[in-house]
């Protein structure tokens, strides 16, 4: 249902931390142009934690206006209360989402029975499709591939977004799923790989500074053409590394700054990347052509 280089979008914020949205808009405007399969406002990315629900909700109206129809939108609407992600997922919904990203429940670590309820609860509420996010590393809970296989039957959970950076894991979602769950990739540095072993695409951060060369790579290994996917992949190898050197998305923010599309803005308890980590963000964009000031 979902394919190809779907942008896990940055959040243009001002000087002051407000929300960019004059800004907001000419970069979805860009990425469509550009070339990339579906946006992803307000996941991690885009700075979930600290923008408020009537903020994203207006990120995603005006997101839904900008591309109407031409690629999905697909908004983060998980939190680690069952409740406030139903009512998140209402609201974004009526704003023009189709489809959300709930990730697993971070801080308050459910079992697997509790993530099977968590997510069982939204998907049966929404009237939007759902995908399921699973990043242990930035969450403390790990959605396990029975877990997922259980919650594949659900006529509205539809995909998952898989960021344990673990192949493997890729092949035994697989084995367990079938075709009842298409798989993302969550990391950039194996998503070529995980697409030739049959994920549909990647939730991608490095989409937000070379768009047009995420969507050729997506491309290419959705064909199969494992020869040139891996060609195209080493060019940007640097960059998906480069894109973490601080947290997620520290990096990134800067990066997309210096390409002239939004300013320097990020909120607290995230800060503006150190001159140390600048200069390997600058290389990588280099190297990857991409002119930067």
């Amino acid at each position: 249902m979902y394919s190809g280089s779907i942008v896990a979008i940055v959040t243009p914020m001002t000087a002051s931390g407000d929300v960019d949205f004059a800004a907001w808009e000419a970069l979805v405007d860009w990425h469509v142009g550009e070339g990339s399969d579906g946006l992803v406002v307000c996941g991690t990315t885009g700075e979930s934690p600290t923008v408020t629900l009537a903020e994203a909700v207006e990120l995603t109206r005006r997101a839904a206006a900008r591309v109407g129809g031409r690629i999905p939108v697909i908004a983060g609407s998980g939190t680690n209360d069952t409740a406030r992600s139903i009512e998140r997922t209402r609201e974004l919904a009526a704003a023009g989402a189709d489809a959300v990203l709930v990730v697993t429940p971070y801080y308050n670590r459910p079992t697997q029975e509790g993530l099977f309820q968590h997510f069982s609860a939204i998907a049966d509420d929404s009237s939007v499709p759902v995908i399921l996010y699973n990043v242990p590393s930035r969450t403390g809970v790990d959605l396990l591939p029975q877990t997922a296989a259980r919650l594949a039957g659900h006529p509205r959970i539809v995909s998952l977004k898989e960021a344990t950076g673990n192949l493997a894991r890729l092949g035994e979602l697989q084995s367990l799923c079938g075709a009842d769950l298409e798989l993302l990739s969550g990391d950039d540095p194996i998503a070529a790989e995980a697409i030739l072993a049959g994920a549909r695409g990647v939730i991608s951060v490095t989409a937000n500074v070379v768009p047009r060369a995420m969507h050729e790579l997506t491309s290419v290994a959705l064909r199969g053409d494992a020869e040139r996917a891996r060609e195209l992949d080493a060019r940007l190898q640097g960059l998906h590394r480069a894109l973490f050197v601080e947290s997620n998305p520290i990096p990134v923010k800067w990066a997309v700054a210096r390409l002239g599309l939004i300013g320097d803005g990020i909120r607290l308890p995230l800060t503006p990347l150190s001159a140390a980590g600048q200069n390997p963000v600058r290389e990588a964009m280099r190297a990857a052509g991409v002119a930067c000031n």
